[in-house]
């Protein structure tokens, strides 16, 4: 039986808008950047015959909507509450889960069946607890693979199952366009067009050498053997976070630097409020700065302490910015963590000082928690 599982939300933030607005339920529901040079980051399955889907140009996805359509900022936080729920019953089923985003993931059962049945019995509880315990609705897809239960999954969207039975997954690959391989992009897909490949049969029965001169050995090999179903990695449960933070892009290009710092005080609340959820500090701060013409830079800072404190990492970051020339225009700020480790009560807070700050962020997050993220917002300094 197959013991991979992928497990998908579906339209996970648009159904969390639905959820908390019954109202909602059966229009075309748009979340993402209400500005100008806003995206989509998710849309109801109502929104889609309408040709409206995740990264597309929101002024784009307002020109396409019907009349019905309801645009919604998003809500991170509310999001990541629904997710915490959906990942704990996840890891009730296995401890072999890994996260691919807030709403998905990849399970192992393998070591499960024996006290919780077969996978379809396993599918059958997840989806059942998740819609019971969260309101929101899962799709899965069960194969051998880890490639294949994630087409799989993609496939029965939405709110459907598909389990690939051993000894049926080339039959189910051959016909599907070869764009649904991991790693077609369209410059890829170009090349294949020009093979004549069109579907993942046609590749699988392609000459190898043929294969390897038009895409190189180690994308030919990848393909070909992905074509074959043959994916040999393994899930890997509570991969290490690399990095935490958050960036903006802005309606209109942000000349002021005054304005730019203001700006950085909330992306460092943001990024602040993140590690202290996630019990993590960290000592590297980068800043990251995109200008209108697109040109990206970015610039860092170690700290000889960690801190997961947000006015440290603000300090960290209006310094970086001192050294970013802001003439041109800024389009978009972001502001990340990294080299993180666990949070250490004892080596925490050595001064005074640090002890106020934190208890007054930590003071800050519990009545966001209560509240709602809008229920607080950083003070610009005078």
């Amino acid at each position: 039986m197959p013991s991979m599982l992928h497990v998908d939300i579906d339209a996970f933030y648009a159904s969390v808008e639905q959820l908390d607005a019954p109202e909602l339920v059966g229009r075309p529901v748009i979340v993402g950047g209400l500005g100008p040079r806003g995206v989509v980051a998710a849309a109801s399955y109502e929104a889609r015959p309408f040709g409206i889907h995740s990264a597309l140009p929101m002024a784009r996805a307002r020109r396409l909507a019907p009349p019905d359509a309801v645009f919604c900022a998003p809500r991170f936080e509310r999001y990541q509450e629904q997710s915490r729920k959906v990942m704990a019953i996840l890891r009730s089923i296995t401890p072999f889960v890994e996260p691919l985003a807030s709403d998905e993931a990849f399970l192992d059962v393998s070591g499960v069946t024996k006290s919780q049945g077969p996978p379809p019995v396993v599918v059958g509880e997840i989806r059942r607890r998740v819609r019971d315990e969260t309101g929101l609705t899962a799709s899965v897809g069960a194969a051998t693979t880890m490639f294949l239960a994630k087409l799989a999954s993609e496939l029965a969207k939405p709110d459907g199952v598909l389990i690939v039975e051993p000894g049926t997954e080339l039959d189910l690959l051959r016909p599907l366009d070869i764009r649904r391989l991991w790693g077609v992009g369209p410059a890829t897909h170009a090349k294949l067009e020009r093979l004549g490949v069109g579907t993942i049969g046609e590749l699988a029965a392609l000459d190898r050498e043929a294969l390897t001169r038009a895409l190189g050995p180690h994308r030919a090999e990848h393909l070909f053997a992905l074509a074959h179903n043959r994916d040999d990695r393994e899930v890997v449960p509570d991969r290490e976070v690399k990095s935490i933070g958050h960036e903006e892009t802005f309606p209109r290009d942000l000349h002021d630097r005054r304005r730019l710092e203001h700006e950085l005080m909330r992306l460092a609340d943001r990024v602040g409020s993140r590690l202290r959820r996630a019990a993590k500090t960290g000592r590297t701060v980068r800043l990251k700065v995109r200008y209108g013409n697109f040109r990206t830079i970015s610039r860092s800072r170690t700290r000889r302490d960690p801190t997961d404190l947000s006015s440290e990492i603000a300090t960290e970051a209006r310094a970086l910015l001192d050294s970013v020339d802001v003439g041109d225009g800024v389009r978009l700020l972001g502001i990340s963590v990294t080299q993180l480790g666990a949070l250490e009560l004892q080596s925490e807070l050595p001064f005074d000082g640090n002890r106020q700050r934190s208890a007054l962020e930590r003071t800050v997050d519990a009545v966001r928690e209560r509240f709602g993220p809008d229920a607080v917002h950083p003070g610009a300094e005078p």
